[in-house]
């Protein structure tokens, strides 16, 4: 698969078979990408692979943190959206919702589906990106989101699917917990990563792109 069709491609997956990945295959994956650019070379990014007991573990415990009403307190800063901005995950929503069959007012189907988010969409794996809290809250952040949508494009290349989300980090001490990443380091996001299941619905999600021509200022061109 050549670059630009893999950029073309790539989508988020939301549902996964329950295949386990091999750790040598995971291992390739993250060789490929850690060639993702950095400012200053200086590769501000870690990763925690999780899989098999570490993850059902901090599957199961996201779960019962999420049931209990716990706050979440997630270590990076959390997006606020307005606007277009909003209108375009309300879109999405409303895209995901019809293609799972979750009714509006279903408010047990809407409960559920949030939950699976926590549960990393049942992955069978997942990569937890975390940086040095010495760099600072927002400095390191362009870098680790090249190196996500690097980790990304490299998987479909061994046939993986992969979601870049939140809420599997949304309670830190649950995730310390398990893979051992110390304090000193800030988890900015995780990766969901398996063999996708294209007969789970909301993998047939097709996204809309804002065209160029509405968010591009051209200067100095004829």
């Amino acid at each position: 698969m050549d670059v630009v069709e893999a950029i073309r491609t790539r989508k988020s997956i939301r549902g996964f078979k329950p295949d386990p990945v091999a750790k040598e295959v995971l291992r390739e994956v993250l060789d490929i990408a850690i060639r993702a650019p950095s400012g200053v070379n200086a590769q501000p990014w870690e990763f925690a692979v999780v899989g098999g007991q570490a993850l059902e573990s901090i599957k199961r415990e996201n779960i019962e943190k999420l049931e209990s009403g716990a706050t979440g307190n997630r270590d990076a800063p959390s997006q606020a959206r307005e606007g277009v901005y909003k209108e375009r995950q309300v879109e999405l929503a409303i895209q995901l919702f019809q293609l799972m069959g979750i009714e509006r007012g279903d408010k047990e189907k809407r409960a559920e589906w949030l939950k699976r988010g926590f549960r990393f969409f049942d992955a069978p794996a997942a990569i937890i990106l975390y940086t040095d809290k010495s760099l600072g809250e927002s400095g390191p952040l362009v870098d680790i989101g090249t190196l996500a949508q690097t980790i990304c494009l490299a998987a479909l290349e061994y046939g993986l699917g992969t979601c870049i989300e939140g809420q599997g980090v949304t309670y830190p001490d649950v995730v310390r917990k398990h893979t051992g990443i110390p304090e000193s380091k800030r988890i900015v996001t995780c990766i969901a990563i398996g063999y996708p299941d294209w007969d789970f619905p909301a993998n047939k999600v097709v996204t809309k792109r804002e065209p160029v021509d509405n968010i591009a200022t051209w200067c100095g061109f004829d």
